[in-house]
């Protein structure tokens, strides 16, 4: 490059190569971000029993089974009209998760809570933590995460109550 040029053209490489890094830290949290903005249907129907986790906590697979099996959802008849089951199921599935931790294996009865990634990031809190009669259980979300309804679970937001 020429003397009387490197002002001119190096900042602009350097502002170029910046511009390609953040473009490239963006696709690659989009694929580990399991976020979309929640469906309404999905919220009335799913949140009315618990939070209204994030399609892409599980595989396409998962949702698959899960939503074959409403009659039995963990001990309850979450049974839903035709209608509903297919618009459900059609967006679960486009809206799974893709990328490595979930993608991997379906954790055992397709339980998030029973995920490798979800043990992992919760291996510190001990057993007796999860049968707190203000948390209850692992898939109570929303007793430590205080945004959880809105998907964000932010380990600096953690609020653990007694």
């Amino acid at each position: 490059m020429t003397d009387h040029l490197a002002p001119v053209i190096r900042p602009f490489l350097q502002a170029s190569a910046a511009a390609l890094a953040l473009l490239a830290s963006t696709v690659a949290q989009a694929d580990r971000n399991p976020l979309v903005p929640l469906l309404p249907m999905y919220q009335q129907e799913c949140a009315s029993c618990h939070i209204a986790f994030a399609p892409g906590m599980l595989p396409a697979a998962s949702w698959q089974r899960l939503m074959a099996n409403l009659p039995k959802h963990f001990g309850s008849d979450a049974s839903l009209d035709a209608a509903t089951t297919k618009a459900l199921t059609t967006w679960l599935n486009a809206n799974a998760g893709t990328y490595k931790r979930v993608a991997a294996d379906p954790p055992p009865a397709d339980r998030i809570s029973r995920s490798t990634w979800f043990t992992r990031k919760h291996v510190e809190v001990e057993a007796a933590v999860w049968k707190r009669a203000t948390i209850q259980s692992a898939t109570n979300c929303a007793a430590c995460h205080p945004q959880a309804a809105m998907g964000d679970f932010n380990e600096h937001s953690i609020r653990i109550p007694r």
